[in-house]
């Protein structure tokens, strides 16, 4: 039997949206060169720093690097706003669509939960047929139970399978969701997932936390159909990239010492 196919390792950009809007114009540019020096293979946005999708494409090509996906409002996947999205994420050669929150009306109750699910297979149903993907980042409150469930379960159990479960370790954990039990109850629904670490020290990167990756990275690769690792790091703006620096160095040797 073949090898699986590495899983590849990108960054998202809120992790250094600090140094990206600093100064001026060229920050972005610079800082984006500075990831794809440090070994990252490619980018998920969250914001786009006034640049259109063509700027932001060339930025990735001039540096070697592919679009990961985007964190996006679900209002951009809404009526008359989907079809310019549509056009706008295929420019950028992005295929992911995440959202990674929602406002109080859609997880107000146990039946916002259900009716927001419903919202998110539509939307799945019309990006399909352009190869795209819609899906759902959480952080710590889907997992706080609502009505005798977590908001989580109400939601992955009522969408269907190719909307992504973009699974944020770190904020799993803060919120007391168990990932490797998420992970095994949710087989192939892990399109992207975001490395995040979760505990220790103040400016812990990943690797340097409580996260037990060594247990959970080869279920993942074994039942998560996972395309991106997404690493995001969220602690001190100051030092933010050359934090992100350390995550990736650390975040190799642990798949490397795992054979993935």
């Amino acid at each position: 039997m073949a090898a699986a196919a590495k899983i590849p390792v990108a960054l998202q950009l809120y992790s250094v949206r600090h140094a990206c809007a600093a100064h001026d114009d060229a920050d972005m540019p610079a800082v984006v060169q500075r990831v794809a020096e440090m070994g990252y293979e490619g980018i998920e946005f969250a914001g786009y720093h006034g640049r259109d999708a063509g700027e932001l494409r060339k930025i990735l090509d001039d540096n070697g690097l592919r679009c990961a996906g985007s964190h996006v409002g679900l209002d951009t996947l809404l009526g008359d706003e989907l079809e310019r999205s549509i056009e706008f994420h295929q420019a950028l050669g992005n295929k992911f669509l995440i959202v990674p929150g929602l406002a109080e009306e859609h997880r107000s109750s146990a039946a916002a939960w259900a009716h927001t699910a419903e919202t998110f297979n539509e939307i799945a149903e019309k990006l399909a047929p352009h190869g795209m993907r819609t899906g759902y980042h959480n952080h710590a409150v889907e997992f706080a139970p609502m009505d005798g469930q977590k908001p989580w379960d109400i939601f992955f159990g009522a969408t269907r399978e190719d909307v992504v479960m973009q699974l944020d370790v770190g904020n799993a954990i803060h919120g007391g969701g168990d990932c490797m039990e998420i992970l095994r109850k949710y087989p192939g629904r892990s399109g992207t997932i975001h490395i995040k670490e979760y505990g220790g020290a103040p400016e812990a990167a990943v690797g340097e936390g409580e996260v037990d990756w060594q247990e959970l990275l080869p279920l993942v690769a074994e039942t998560g159909k996972t395309e991106w690792y997404i690493i995001e790091h969220e602690r001190n703006p100051d030092t933010a990239v050359e934090d992100v620096g350390r995550c990736i160095e650390n975040f190799r040797r642990i798949l490397g010492g795992l054979g993935l």
